[in-house]
């Protein structure tokens, strides 16, 4: 289906085929989240503590990104903690309870997945509300659901990596559904080894 965009009509096509391709990824995600340990890995991913099982299937760590792998699907992440943290309200300071912080870019061979970028915040995202992500002054939005953002198309995926292997930090700005905008701050020092390992061992 061509969609025209010298129109209003046109735009308003390209809108709504935006929606649907959102709303797709976001059914695919979710489905991807409830079948397998990438959100315990996550949770584990910067943590420092090896002592528990959920970090065992770490199996690389560049600079400040670690790469995961886990089977019965296999996938594959690479995943990064923020190095700084800020959570204002009314343009003030607030002190507020996050869950864990994460960016990460996954594969999963079974379900076409190869190179999805994806941050949870923590906390559920105002209704309706988009995330930011600020590369080198660069900015791409990511659509939200519950804790979840994640960009539209894969085609954004690869724009936003490509972004991030040549930046030096992408800062992560969202809004909570009590009002609260958080601005997350993620070096970039060892993504691009990251994502290179965490797709080489789901290539096959």
């Amino acid at each position: 289906m061509h969609l025209g965009v010298g129109t209003a009509g046109g735009k308003q096509e390209l809108e709504i085929a935006g929606m649907i391709s959102s709303f797709s990824r976001a059914v695919a995600f979710s489905v991807i989240l409830a079948t397998a340990g990438l959100t315990a890995g996550i949770a584990q991913a910067q943590s420092g503590d090896q002592s528990t099982g959920q970090s065992s299937n770490r199996v690389a760590a560049d600079t400040d990104w670690s790469v995961f792998v886990d089977q019965n699907p296999t996938e594959c992440w690479a995943v990064s903690a923020p190095k700084q943290t800020v959570n204002t309200k009314d343009g003030k300071p607030v002190s507020v309870r996050r869950g864990d912080i994460r960016l990460f870019v996954f594969y999963r061979p079974s379900e076409n997945v190869s190179g999805q970028v994806a941050f949870t915040g923590g906390y559920p995202f105002a209704s309706g509300s988009t995330v930011t992500v600020d590369v080198g002054g660069t900015k791409f939005q990511l659509f939200t659901q519950g804790e979840w953002a994640w960009p539209a198309t894969p085609q954004d995926d690869a724009t936003i990596a490509t972004a991030m292997k040549s930046g030096a930090t992408a800062v992560v700005t969202g809004l909570s559904g009590r009002g609260t905008q958080t601005e997350d701050t993620f070096s970039l020092l060892g993504f691009t080894a990251a994502i290179e390992e965490a797709a080489k061992r789901c290539a096959n």
